[in-house]
């Protein structure tokens, strides 16, 4: 698995887009500073271009690259669920293309519970594409073959790590405002997250 993920390495550096295994479905990357790359990924999924991206970090110290001071619940909430299920929306910082974020002034970011995938974003560098790896619309896939059926050759690389155990999406938590609320309800339930920081609001809508 190490040639491969050298090989998925050198395509993203190329500027090309790679599939991958997460704790939660398949994720197509790319190199997020790379536009030509991004706007590719956008191509492939048939993806709206209002609708931002997020991206992945293998530590939770890289993020200081995309955003400034974090909210104390942001804080509760990586010491809590990261590595895993959860995908934080942030104010980003002026270091992040708008090409990421759709012009907007937040950038969603996890840190994923998948050896593989933290491997590949620690040998690129970088932070990495972290949309699901379908077809806008779509399910989103939760083996290497689904990844094909959707996606076929358009993809250039598909890293199969089997199939991904967790099967759901990661949960979104916006924590950029006064205070926190669920974008998209996801693997890790609400329940879960307001032990942690408290009970949010009832409004729930889908990044």
């Amino acid at each position: 698995m190490n040639q491969t993920i050298n090989r998925a390495v050198s395509i993203l550096t190329d500027g090309g887009v790679v599939a991958y295994p997460t704790d939660t479905v398949y994720g197509l990357g790319a190199d997020a500073f790379n536009q030509e790359a991004v706007n590719l990924i956008y191509r492939i999924k048939h993806r709206p271009a209002h609708q931002p991206l997020s991206v992945l970090v293998a530590d939770p110290g890289d993020i200081t690259v995309l955003t400034g001071s974090l909210p104390d619940s942001a804080k509760l909430l990586i010491a809590r669920f990261w590595p895993g299920g959860l995908t934080l929306v942030v104010k980003k910082t002026s270091r992040v293309p708008e090409w990421v974020t759709a012009g907007g002034d937040t950038v969603a970011i996890r840190m994923p519970d998948h050896p593989i995938t933290l491997e590949l974003v620690r040998k690129l560098g970088k932070p990495l594409i972290g949309t699901s790896a379908n077809l806008s619309g779509s399910p989103s896939p939760k083996t290497a073959a689904e990844v094909r059926m959707q996606l076929g050759s358009a993809v250039d690389l598909v890293l199969d790590g089997g199939t991904c155990p967790g099967g759901v999406e990661s949960t979104v938590v916006d924590v950029s405002g006064k205070f926190p609320v669920i974008h998209r309800a996801g693997i890790i339930p609400r329940e879960a997250i307001e032990s942690v920081i408290g009970v949010l609001p009832a409004e729930e809508k889908t990044r």
